[in-house]
């Protein structure tokens, strides 16, 4: 049977942080052949969920949502203040996925992106208890949402936690319990993985969400990523969802600086935007 794939594109490759006047993007990223559109969510205040649904139903855009989190975001902090500011932020985020009917929120949220260290074994098995019985209470509250989490492995330069496939079944494991499900970053896995395929297919069903971009953060198609394992992997699993483009401006300049892209890898995000998705359909549709 074949996979049913929605091509998407996160408003990253164009703006940040969201807002609500974020939704003039819609009709462009529809009329680049996008099916959904990726919010990812820096500040929930910014964002009128009734609006921006109107605004997809205007436009026949599906979405996802993915959580950004930074240094004031730490579920392995030792200040159980963070935590408490962490799950305020996540019950937002929650409210809206509600609003927008999304099934799942996405993203690192089991510890703050940068936070990529040389320390004790002994410390990372504090930290690693911290966010398993932390992401057990995040996985309460998405239960009570009837919503799922899509927790994303990131590369060894923003986290020292969870790197691999490997590292995020061991996470999903041990928080033990069906919302905990799994993102998988196509950068990232260009860092981390032996093997595209076997990553996918080490975390099987539990995968309910794709990003990609190229190994240098490109336009899809232009670097080094094996787009044939990664296709086949997603076969072997026999995957359905969202494979969304996730790139970013480098016209914003601290979003720039926090994701180091020093230089542009387009003519223009348009161009990116257009080619980088043409390329994937060919690939996964093919």
């Amino acid at each position: 049977m074949k996979n049913i794939i929605d091509f998407g594109v996160s408003t990253w490759l164009w703006q940040s942080p969201f807002t609500t006047k974020s939704i003039d993007l819609f009709p462009k990223i529809k009329a680049l052949g996008y099916d959904l559109v990726e919010i990812p969510v820096e500040d929930p205040m910014l964002i009128n969920a009734k609006e921006v649904k109107k605004a997809l139903n205007d436009n026949g855009l599906k979405v996802s949502v993915c959580g950004a989190f930074g240094p004031t975001k730490d579920l392995t902090h030792e200040n159980k203040d963070m935590h408490r500011q962490c799950f305020e932020y996540l019950a937002l985020c929650f409210d809206l996925c509600n609003e927008l009917e999304v099934k799942f929120l996405a993203g690192p949220m089991y510890s703050a992106v940068g936070k990529a260290r040389m320390v004790s074994s002994e410390q990372r098995k504090i930290e690693w208890n911290l966010a398993v019985s932390n992401l057990q209470k995040v996985c309460n509250m998405a239960n009570e949402h009837h919503l799922s989490i899509a927790l994303e492995p990131l590369n060894r330069f923003e986290s020292d936690m969870v790197n691999t496939a490997e590292d995020v079944m061991r996470l999903v494991t041990d928080i033990n319990n069906e919302a905990a499900k799994v993102l998988l970053d196509g950068f990232h896995m260009t860092i981390e993985e032996q093997s595209i395929r076997k990553a996918i297919n080490t975390v099987g069903d539990k995968l309910i969400h794709v990003q990609v971009s190229e190994n240098h953060r490109g336009v899809p198609g232009t670097g080094l990523t094996p787009w044939n394992d990664f296709k086949l992997g997603l076969d072997d699993i026999n995957y359905h969802g969202g494979l969304v483009i996730e790139s970013f401006t480098p016209e914003i300049k601290e979003l720039a600086a926090a994701v180091c892209i020093w230089k542009t890898m387009a003519k223009s995000q348009d161009e990116f935007a257009q080619q980088g998705l043409q390329f994937l359909k060919q690939t996964f549709n093919g």
